[in-house]
C-alpha cells in the first residue's frame, strides 16, 4: 500500500477517500471504458461532485487548493485503478497551469468556471509535424483588429472532444521561432473550432484524444495568455510543474500491477505449491517494490519543490524518465508472472502494460528529457 509518512491528516483523509471513490464508482466501469475507449462521464460527473476535478483550483475560484504533493496523491490512487480516467481528469491540471502562471483574473476566472462546472479544459500544444519539435508551430495567430485569427491544427490531444476549453500554443511570429510563439485561451463554442481525428489508442483508452481544428477562429485581445513571443517559454514552465502529476500516475499503475502480482502469485499452483514460493516470482515483485518506492519517493520530491517555488525542470525530467520507464519494465514484468494468462485480455495485466506505454512517449519522450538532463549537465 502507498506510504503514508509524513503526509498530513489532511492529506490521508483525501488519499483515502480517492481510493475509495475510485474502488467503488471507477473500477466497475475500467474493462467496458477501455474496450469501447470511452471516457466515464457518469464516473466524472461524480468526481466533479467531491470536487477532485478541480481539486487543484484555488478556494477563492471553487477550488479545493490541494498543493501539487496532495495533487499527486489524488493522481496516484486514481491512476492505480485507471490511467486513462486519471489523464483525462488530470489534464484539467496540465490546461490550468498555464492560466495560474500568466492570466489575469479574468482569465483565471473564466477557466475554473468552466472546470467548477463540469467542464474540461485541453493543453494544445503539440502538432502532426511537430511531435517533440514544439518550438516550430505552424498554427499561426494573426493580428486583426481587437484581436486574433487562429488558424491550424493541433493532434494528440487530450480531451480534444470534450473539453470547454483550449491553451493553444500559436506562432505570431514565424521567423522567431520558439521566441515568435504566444499563448491564447479559446473556448469551444467560438465559430471555426472544430474536433478532428479521433486517436484509437493503444492504451490509456479511456482518455479521449483527438486533433482540435482552428479555422479562422476570432479570439478577442483579452484571450491571449501572457505577453506576446513567451508562449514557448510558458508552455515549458507548464510542464516543469506538471510533471510530478503525470508521473504520479505511472506510480498508481505500478502500484497496480504489484496489487495484481501479489494476490495472483498466492493463488496460482504450479508443481504442487503457489508461484509465490518460486524465488525467481519473488525477486520479480521484490524489484517491483522497489522501483515503485523509488518513483514514488521522486514525484514527492519534485511535487515539494513545486511547491516550494522551485520547479526544476532536471528534477522533473529525471522524475518523467525514471517513472515512465519503471512503468511500463514492472508492467512488463507483470505479465510475465502471469504468464500466458498475462498475455489474455481476460486478465487485467495486459491492460497496465498498454496504458504504461505511453509514459515513455507524452509530453516530450523519454529521449528529450535525456536531451534536457544532459544539457544541463554538460553546459
Amino acid at each position: 500500500m502507498n506510504s503514508q509518512y509524513f503526509l498530513t491528516e489532511d492529506q490521508i483523509s483525501i488519499q483515502e477517500l480517492v481510493r475509495d471513490f475510485a474502488q467503488k464508482e471507477l473500477e466497475p466501469v475500467v474493462k467496458e471504458c477501455d474496450e469501447q475507449s470511452k471516457f466515464p462521464m457518469d464516473v466524472y460527473k461524480k468526481a466533479c461532485e467531491l470536487g477532485i476535478n478541480a481539486a487543484f483550483l484555488p478556494e477563492e475560484y471553487g477550488g479545493l487548493g490541494v498543493d501539487t504533493l496532495t495533487w499527486c496523491l489524488i493522481r496516484e490512487e486514481l491512476g492505480t485503478v485507471d490511467a486513462g480516467f486519471t489523464i483525462g481528469l488530470g489534464t484539467n491540471g496540465l490546461a490550468y497551469t498555464p492560466v495560474s502562471l500568466a492570466g489575469t483574473e479574468e482569465q483565471k476566472k473564466l477557466c475554473a468556471s468552466m472546470i467548477i462546472d463540469g467542464g474540461f479544459g485541453s493543453y494544445c500544444l503539440t502538432e502532426p509535424d511537430g511531435g517533440s519539435d514544439a518550438a516550430h508551430a505552424r498554427t499561426t495567430a494573426v493580428k486583426k483588429p481587437g484581436g486574433w485569427v487562429i488558424n491550424g491544427r493541433k493532434c494528440f490531444i487530450t480531451n480534444g472532444p470534450l473539453s470547454s476549453f483550449y491553451i493553444v500554443f500559436a506562432a505570431t511570429d514565424k521567423s522567431l521561432g520558439a521566441k515568435g510563439m504566444t499563448a491564447f485561451i479559446v473556448e469551444r463554442n467560438r465559430e471555426g473550432v472544430s474536433i478532428g481525428k479521433h486517436e484509437d489508442k493503444m492504451g490509456i483508452r479511456a482518455s479521449e484524444t483527438s486533433d482540435v481544428v482552428f479555422d479562422e477562429v476570432f479570439v478577442p485581445d483579452d484571450h491571449m495568455l501572457g505577453k506576446e513571443g513567451e508562449g514557448f517559454k510558458l508552455a515549458m514552465a507548464t510542464l516543469n510543474r506538471t510533471r510530478p502529476g503525470g508521473s504520479a500516475t505511472a506510480v498508481g499503475i505500478m502500484q497496480h500491477c504489484i496489487n495484481l502480482c501479489v494476490k495472483y502469485a498466492k493463488e496460482r499452483v504450479v508443481f504442487g505449491k503457489p508461484i509465490a514460493k518460486q524465488q525467481a516470482i519473488r525477486f520479480m515483485i521484490a524489484d517491483m517494490e522497489i522501483k515503485t518506492q523509488a518513483a514514488r519517493q521522486m514525484v514527492h520530491h519534485a511535487a515539494r519543490l513545486v511547491d516550494a517555488g522551485m520547479a526544476d525542470p532536471v528534477v522533473g525530467a529525471c522524475t518523467k524518465c525514471f517513472c515512465g520507464d519503471s512503468a511500463f519494465e514492472i508492467a512488463g514484468n507483470a505479465v510475465q508472472v502471469f504468464g500466458g494468462y498475462g498475455y489474455s485480455r481476460e486478465y487485467p495485466v495486459e491492460k497496465l502494460l498498454r496504458d504504461a506505454k505511453i509514459y515513455q512517449i507524452f509530453e516530450g519522450t523519454n529521449q528529450i528529457q535525456r536531451v534536457t538532463i544532459s544539457a544541463n549537465l554538460l553546459k
